[in-house]
């Protein structure tokens, strides 16, 4: 019976939190300030979830920041994500192995 309450409590939560911009925002938004910070609340939510379970993946925090470093210098040079992600990972084993 708890389960089901949890269930419909994230449930009324989750409605909630995508319902709201509607009601509050019914005319269309002119202010370019207000545009840039909701364009930009993407991209922020999913740094602030991402980079601090970069940093607890692994026991070790130097295997995590070269995983890190290799993955930005990658990114930067705009390669496809899945090469990104698995030089990441393979150069975070790597420096594992000699750590």
């Amino acid at each position: 019976m708890s389960m089901l309450i949890y269930i419909a409590v994230m449930a009324g939560v989750t409605y909630l939190i995508r319902m709201i911009p509607f009601t509050i925002f019914r005319k269309k938004i002119k202010s370019r300030f207000i545009q840039s910070v909701l364009y930009y609340i993407p991209y922020a939510v999913l740094s602030a979830m991402t980079f601090p379970s970069i940093f607890y993946s692994t026991d070790n925090n130097i295997t995590a920041i070269v995983g890190t470093v290799v993955a930005v210098i990658l990114a930067y040079f705009k390669l496809p994500l899945t090469v990104v992600a698995l030089a990441a990972c393979v150069s975070a084993l790597v420096t594992g192995f000699f750590i």
